[in-house]
Parts: C-alpha cells; sequence; structure tokens
C-alpha cells in the first residue's frame, strides 16, 4: 500500500507518506514545504511520490532534523533531480557522506538513505515565512536538530516529540540529553509542533511539557531503582512498563521499553563519571 496526504499547518504546507507490502503502514511519516524549502524528505520507499512533491514545489532548499532513513530518505533523489542544498547538522553530513547500515526491519519499513553531501546549518535560514533558526535538540539522534519558524510560533521538531508518553526507545537514544533537550525547546515561543510523526496544530507546547514530565518521572524512578541494585526486567515490572514483544522481536532488539531503562543508567553513569 502507498499512502500519500497533504495537509495545511498554516501557513506550511505539509505531506504524509506511507508504505506497507500488505495492509495499512505501520508508521507514516511527514515532510513540509515552505515555498522553495522543506523540512525533511521522507522515506525512499515513497520516492516517486516525493518527487513529485518537491518538483511541483520547485525545492531548492532542503534542512534535514536528522540522518535517519524515514526523514533523509528521498535528499538524495531530489538533489539529483532538483539541483537543491542540503543542510543539516556536521554529524548529518558526517553520517550521509557515505552509505551507513541500517536494521532490516528499516530497510523494510522506510528504505535505505542514498549518500549526499550536506552542509552545514546556517545559524539563520531566510524563508518566505521569516526566518528560521536550526536549534541542537540531541537525545533521539546526536546530530538531531529542530527547526523553529519565530514570527509563525512553529517548532518544525523532527523526532524530539513523537507522543506525550513513549511506548519504546531505540537502542542508541540518550533519555537524559532528550529531557535537557525538551527543557530547551520550551524556552522556545511557539504553539504548531510540526513533528515527523504525530504533529499538533495548536498546544504544542503542552504536548512538550507532558512529555518531558513523562521522561523526567521515568528517568528518575529508573535510578532510584538502579541504585538499589534491582535488575533491569524487574524494574520493568515495578514500574508496570509494558514490553511490546513483537516490535523488539519484528526490530531486532533495537526498538524497546528495556531499551529506555539501558538510556537511563548509561546517561546516569556517564554524568556520574563525568562529576568525579
Amino acid at each position: 500500500m502507498r499512502l500519500v496526504k497533504a495537509h495545511r499547518f498554516n501557513p506550511v504546507k505539509a505531506y504524509e507518506l506511507g508504505w506497507s507490502l500488505f495492509g495499512p503502514p505501520l508508521m507514516t511519516t511527514h515532510f513540509y514545504v515552505i515555498g522553495d524549502v522543506m523540512v525533511d524528505t521522507g522515506q525512499s520507499h515513497m520516492r516517486k511520490e516525493a518527487l513529485k512533491i518537491a518538483s511541483v514545489h520547485r525545492i531548492e532548499r532542503i534542512y534535514l532534523t536528522h540522518y535517519h532513513e524515514d526523514h533523509s530518505g528521498n535528499t538524495a533523489a531530489i538533489v539529483k533531480n532538483l539541483d537543491a542544498m542540503v543542510c543539516g547538522h556536521p554529524g548529518t553530513a558526517e553520517m550521509m557522506a557515505a552509505p551507513f547500515n541500517i536494521f532490516f526491519y528499516q530497510k523494510y519499513m522506510w528504505g535505505k538513505a542514498e549518500p549526499v553531501k550536506v552542509e552545514t546549518v546556517p545559524d539563520i535560514i531566510e524563508t518566505e515565512l521569516g526566518l528560521m533558526e536550526p536549534v541542537h535538540t540531541p537525545g533521539h539522534a546526536e546530530d538531531h536538530i529542530c527547526y523553529f519558524l519565530k514570527d509563525e510560533g512553529i517548532l518544525f521538531s523532527g523526532d524530539l516529540y513523537l507522543g506525550d508518553k513513549i511506548k519504546y526507545f531505540r537502542s542508541d537514544e540518550d533519555m537524559g540529553s532528550q529531557i535537557q533537550s525538551l527543557n530547551k525547546v520550551l524556552s522556545l515561543d511557539f504553539d504548531a509542533l510540526l513533528c515527523g510523526h504525530a504533529p499538533k496544530q495548536k498546544n504544542g507546547k503542552k504536548h512538550i511539557r507532558n512529555k518531558l514530565n513523562f521522561l523526567n518521572d521515568l528517568y528518575g524512578n529508573i535510578i532510584r531503582l538502579w541504585e538499589k541494585g534491582i535488575p533491569e526486567k524487574r524494574i520493568l515490572s515495578i514500574l508496570n512498563l509494558k514490553e511490546e514483544y513483537f516490535i523488539q522481536s519484528f526490530c531486532m532488539g533495537d526498538v524497546s521499553m528495556i531499551n529506555g531503562i539501558r538510556s537511563a543508567v548509561r546517561h546516569h553513569t556517564s554524568k556520574t563519571v563525568r562529576t568525579i
């Protein structure tokens, strides 16, 4: 199944793409268009559709939130066809300079991203809706950037948000850094939260606060139990955290709730080492 939906988050155009071999897509992705500017490019399984959209809008500049293939999958193809410029974090440039390895589930759901040259994003970006500011927000990925459109009160948040409560974590996520990044964007004046998978037209800061409160509580409870010597699986049980075993199995352990426990402990341990 191939899914394409056009949305309007005034004054921004959004496109939702989804793909699956059978039935509805397990997860869709969004990218955004402001004039000739595109924020993220979607999954390569939907390349034909993404290229058509980019061509209609005559995209000249692409700003990536991070290197993950569901956000960067069509970047190289758009550059090849439209000679667009691509910008992102230096870490994004490093990752996308050559092919990078992904798990089977990622290849199945999204497809692979081809190498492409990525310039370091400038401190201020001019758009037809005013100035846009990149904000480094690591945690989901070290190279993660949000883009703040101040005059319109819009935050393009990539994968910083995803949901008020999180059911599972990638193995390479850093929960502590995510908490710091959520606090960081709360200092910005925005209402629309335009993320990669669950955009919110209004009350964006409320949703960021909800996720921040959830992660603060989760992190604190995990560390409290871990410092008592309680093992990971027992922490999972005590905190009534449900493991999605189908997701965990399908994603070969790369996505699970127990990864969240490991992420919190890893961050806490590294923080403790740095302060000694």
